[in-house]
């Protein structure tokens, strides 16, 4: 079997750049042959983008997270337009809204959101989105906003109804570790009424481990135990269910699913 990590902080995993190397190059021994490699601010990911320049496997979203939009960095526009151009860089990331936490003011987080969204549009890129307490606020400028490219709504928080909502849209829907956990009831009931073909999964390391190996860290080569997790809920058979998330995630960032 093969699987996707289509979202993992590598460069959150370990500072050493040789061990985050070693992290990819493992992760490939339990199946999962593609890594979005993801940070939240451009600083990271220029730093973490040249530590995993030689892993092939390894692809990158490039963005500003809302954690960062009181300081997104000097001429950052022009930095993220830089970053969009290198190799392996598929997607615009992550990006979105976090009233969670109150970074900034709401309507700052929305300007930056906005602005990235244009951005992704400007360079045919789909976009990976966060979000934190701001469903609403998120569909609302996604309805407006969202590049023709598409996009995903990474560690998929919501419940089924707002999955039905938001179906409408070009959007894919990724599942981290907490769908393993027994209380996360409002993932369970979504999985179980998305189609199959707009579900993605993702490792959302060093975060969200399964629970399998509750009180680990998590890495990519956990995934699998959320894949299994995954099956279990849509009744289906392991084997379909990670070649159809592969598959899926190769779609939505176009690269080649041989």
């Amino acid at each position: 079997m093969r699987y996707f990590d289509t979202h993992a902080h590598i460069g959150l995993i370990y500072d050493d750049p040789i061990e985050q190397l070693l992290a990819c190059q493992q992760a490939k021994q339990y199946g999962v042959q593609k890594i979005v490699s993801i940070c939240n601010s451009l600083i990271d990911f220029f730093q973490v983008y040249e530590n995993l320049k030689t892993s092939e496997h390894v692809y990158h979203a490039a963005g500003v997270s809302p954690s960062e939009v009181a300081s997104p960095g000097k001429d950052w526009r022009a930095r993220l337009d830089e970053a969009l151009k290198m190799a392996r860089v598929i997607a615009v990331g992550e990006i979105g809204l976090d009233y969670f936490h109150r970074y900034g003011d709401k309507d700052s987080q929305i300007e930056l959101f906005i602005d990235q969204l244009d951005i992704a549009a400007r360079h045919d890129l789909p976009v990976i989105i966060h979000n934190r307490e701001a469903g609403k606020d998120v569909l609302d400028v996604l309805r407006d906003r969202l590049p023709p490219a598409g996009g995903v709504l990474h560690c998929y928080s919501e419940n089924a109804e707002y999955a039905m909502r938001a179906l409408d849209l070009n959007l894919y829907f990724s599942f981290a570790g907490n769908l393993t956990y027994r209380n996360a009831k409002n993932l369970h009931e979504t999985v179980r009424v998305l189609p199959l073909d707009r579900i993605l999964v993702e490792s959302e390391a060093p975060f969200m481990v399964p629970s399998k190996y509750r009180g680990k860290r998590n890495k990519p080569e956990f995934l699998p135990a959320t894949v299994d997790d995954l099956a279990m809920l849509l009744d289906l058979p392991i084997e379909e269910v990670a070649e159809a998330t592969y598959q899926n995630a190769c779609r939505l960032f176009r690269v080649s699913g041989e």
